[in-house]
């Protein structure tokens, strides 16, 4: 793979206007615009992060956590750009100076596919099919298609979000630059390969146009004719990644501080061994100085967050080579130097044993299987029996832009999950109780 193909302006659903400009800013900057201005990006403000929204004391929720990625990425791709024109100085004469741009938009679109609640809004997505009375429904699905509804998965549909023609809409979904929908596809595989992590990166629905945008872009194919598509991933991807992995980790950190779910000296014990000792000094000179508690954890946990980047940066220039043959493996993070690569993965023990599992997390996340579970039940009934009393009142109920009457039982199942996976939690609940007749609109 080489940088001048990979970093594409084309778009797709306009590939005839290539080349013709609009405004002053850069074809990656109005990526970025279009998808801050959309609705499904206003959405994420109501969707889950970890914790459940817990009223007075504010934490991330999927808005404020994409910005932030959304922030770290374009660091990331500005470093790696001067770093790499340092070494090759052609490469101002590509679009590379454009790489913080475009892995800040597809930063800003990584969790646009996530149904509500998350994880277990997936989890509970895929069981309806695979555990549950969806079952029925594989003798009429191909093995693709079956592959696709029981690995649901929030990356795949977030590939479908932006390019899927819904009803209504013009072509090419979103209509992104080549580069900046290749840049979100973390797993480039299809369903049929997702393995044990049940991660996979575009529907069959979506499968023509990722293979479109492979081709242009001059991604390699790892797997042989004839055999389940599987890709390299697009360079970029890999600094999304690493955007979305600092941010997690470190974020989530400082909300469970926030939350008191650990201590202040627990806290700053975790951040602070990522930094090595001369730098540590300076945090605590620095709080001689700032003495708010939340300040202190502020600014500690900003200065791990340079650290990381400027940790990844260095594995992603010091492997270019073999991330543009694909044969890199593992993400960014699991490459940094010793010191705060144990620090990641002590943080990372630590949130998945009493952040992850907190009772708080875990209620929401029962609350959120039963609600998804629920209604997908309903809808999908709703679907494949159109001609009952209920399951017309249930259809009214359903914007007209998901093509509930497609002409394939797989066509129907995608539209029901497209109109699931855009609620909000709130708006998930909220239909939850009114179909359950446990509340109904005060007139």
């Amino acid at each position: 793979m080489n940088w001048e193909q990979l970093l594409s302006t084309k778009r797709l659903g306009q590939e005839e206007r290539h080349g013709i400009k609009k405004d002053d800013r850069s074809e990656f900057q109005r990526d970025y615009d279009r998808l801050v201005f959309s609705a499904p990006f206003r959405r994420l403000q109501n969707k889950t992060q970890v914790f459940p929204l817990p009223g007075s004391v504010f934490v991330h929720n999927r808005l404020t956590h994409s910005i932030e990625v959304a922030s770290v990425g374009r660091s990331l791709g500005s470093e790696v750009y001067h770093k790499l024109l340092e070494k090759d100085s052609s490469l101002a004469y590509t679009h590379m100076s454009e790489i913080g741009s475009i892995v800040s938009a597809s930063c800003l679109a990584h969790d646009l596919g996530n149904p509500p609640f998350g994880h277990s809004g997936e989890k509970a997505i895929g069981t309806y099919f695979s555990e549950r009375a969806g079952l029925d429904l594989k003798p009429l699905l191909t093995d693709e298609e079956w592959n696709d509804i029981t690995h649901y998965e929030g990356n795949a549909n977030a590939f479908r979000l932006l390019t899927h023609q819904f009803k209504g809409r013009r072509p090419g979904g979103f209509v992104m630059t080549y580069s900046t929908l290749a840049s979100i596809v973390k797993y480039p595989f299809e369903s049929s390969q997702a393995g044990k992590k049940q991660k996979f990166g575009f529907f069959q629905s979506e499968k023509d146009d990722f293979l479109k945008i492979a081709h242009e872009l001059g991604i390699k194919q790892l797997s042989a004719p004839g055999e389940p598509l599987k890709f390299a991933r697009h360079p970029l991807v890999y600094l999304v990644e690493a955007a979305d992995d600092i941010c997690y980790e470190i974020m989530d950190m400082e909300d469970a501080h926030k939350l008191k779910l650990i201590s202040t000296d627990e806290t700053i014990d975790l951040l602070s061994d990522f930094l090595d000792e001369i730098s540590q000094k300076r945090i605590y000179d620095t709080f001689n100085v700032v003495t708010d508690t939340n300040e202190r954890i502020v600014y500690l946990r900003s200065c791990v967050i340079g650290c990381l980047i400027k940790e990844c940066v260095n594995v992603f220039i010091q492997n270019q080579e073999d991330i543009l043959n694909g044969t890199f493996e593992g993400s960014l993070i699991q490459h940094i130097s010793e010191r705060p690569r144990s620090a990641y993965k002590h943080c990372s023990e630590r949130s998945f044993a009493d952040i992850y599992r907190s009772k708080e997390v875990v209620d929401i996340e029962l609350a959120g299987f039963k609600v998804i579970s629920t209604l997908i039940e309903l809808l999908i009934e709703a679907v494949t029996h159109p001609e009952k009393a209920y399951s017309k009142m249930l259809i009214n109920r359903i914007s007209s832009q998901y093509e509930i009457e497609a002409p394939t039982l797989y066509g129907k199942i995608m539209a029901v999950l497209d109109y699931i996976s855009g609620m909000t939690d709130v708006y998930a609940l909220d239909l939850y109780h009114k179909i359950n007749g446990n509340s109904l609109p005060i007139v």
